[in-house]
């Protein structure tokens, strides 16, 4: 019997491990299993010893000292760590935050929270229609309340790349801190804290091929030094910024996939870069009224979110069962809302729900993409045919010529 194929392309809602990546972890799950706080035998030596090292790891990948990563459970609790840490630690000084309109819920929702319970004002920026923000109204925000502005590196809808450095040297000129979510950027595109500015970062492992529930958030230690206070007590863990016995195998898988990154980021860019390049073009030249969204060229190298008019996309996912993609951010999924970053970027609501987001990653192949090609079109063809917005706008098309 022939097994039907499956393609995954969703890779900014998750990646699968590397296999080498789930070699270095598989010893922490069984003869090096120590608790890394147990500093009087030498099992926990031996773990205390792999998460120095992880650590190690990663501060490398984003030109950090090691003493100046911090492990959580992934992004989502870094950036409540670096936002509400923030906030709290520097009351005396203000209250104002200030972020943008399509970040990642997890940022969004913090701030919502902070704005409800009256801890913290939010200025949520506006962006153009390639989702990037205007350096200067970053700077018309500031005011001399504000403690901190957070600005994600790369959008995990539209792939937008922001622009840090500049934004940074606004930011920094104000004695501001400066917070990004570089989940989606970090082991994609080059990520330095020093060349970009940037006092505090959040990651997450299973967005580059490490394990789900590990992640980490950089706190900046020399020049400026950031304080923060830990939302999690208990044990004193991480230099009391988040207490919690340490996810030993996680944190392995973390380090490793960032060593991996490290050595690999750039030649993996560029194939990316390629097969995004050669999905988009089969499919506009099979298909007409496909619209891009996102910046055309300063965005990730494995996105590519384009809405094909006149075809519903939750109908075109359920229509793709061998072809995994999404229609949105992963964690916002279960629901029909519209994208807040669709919506952001001034796309109309039609438009909007016909949108799918291929997120092409390490193992996908030309001949992946390829059959991704000939399923899309294949299923967008015979959706549109049952369309009758579609066969109007064919019909004033032909009159127009």
């Amino acid at each position: 019997m022939q097994v039907r194929r499956r393609v995954y392309l969703d890779h900014h809602a998750t990646t699968p491990v590397d296999r080498r990546v789930l070699e270095a972890m598989l010893p922490y799950f069984t003869e090096k299993f120590g608790n890394a706080a147990s500093r009087h035998h030498a099992y926990g030596w031996e773990a205390a010893d792999a998460v120095e090292q992880a650590r190690a790891q990663v501060a490398r990948l984003l030109n950090a000292q090691p003493s100046e990563i911090v492990f959580t459970s992934g992004a989502t609790e870094a950036n409540n760590l670096a936002l509400k840490g923030a906030l709290e630690f520097y009351a005396e000084r203000g209250n104002h935050i200030v972020t943008v309109a399509t970040e990642h819920k997890s940022v969004l929702d913090v701030c919502r929270y902070l704005e409800r319970t009256g801890k913290a004002e939010v200025t949520y920026l506006r962006v153009d229609r390639y989702g990037s923000i205007d350096p200067d109204d970053v700077r018309r925000a500031l005011t001399p309340r504000t403690v901190l502005v957070s600005v994600m590196h790369a959008n995990n809808e539209i792939g937008t790349i922001h622009e840090l450095a500049e934004i940074a040297r606004i930011v920094k000129g104000a004695g501001v801190l400066f917070h990004t979510d570089a989940t989606q950027s970090v082991g994609k595109i080059a990520v330095d804290v020093e060349a970009l500015g940037i006092d505090l970062l959040s990651l997450s492992a299973h967005k580059i091929y490490g394990p789900k529930g590990a992640g980490a958030l950089y706190v900046r230690s020399k020049k400026q030094r950031v304080r923060l206070v830990p939302q999690i007590h208990g044990g004193g863990h991480e230099r009391g910024l988040r207490s919690g016995t340490l996810n030993v195998p996680g944190i392995v898988g973390l380090g490793e996939a960032c060593k991996i990154a490290s050595e690999e980021r750039e030649s993996e860019a560029l194939r990316l870069q390629a097969l995004r390049d050669r999905l988009y073009e089969g499919l506009i030249r099979e298909l007409d009224d496909v619209v891009l969204h996102g910046h055309p060229t300063r965005r990730l190298p494995g996105n590519l979110n384009v809405s094909f008019l006149d075809v519903e996309g939750e109908s075109l996912l359920m229509a793709l069962t061998d072809v995994a993609v999404s229609s949105g951010a992963a964690c916002t999924s279960a629901t029909l809302e519209t994208s807040h970053v669709l919506r952001a970027i001034g796309v109309d609501e039609d438009t909007a729900q016909s949108s799918i987001r291929f997120g092409l990653g390490r193992f996908n192949t030309e001949e992946e993409v390829d059959y991704a090609i000939d399923r899309v079109v294949a299923e967008v063809k015979r959706l549109r045919a049952l369309s009758p917005a579609y066969a109007a706008r064919s019909r004033t098309k032909s009159r127009g010529s």
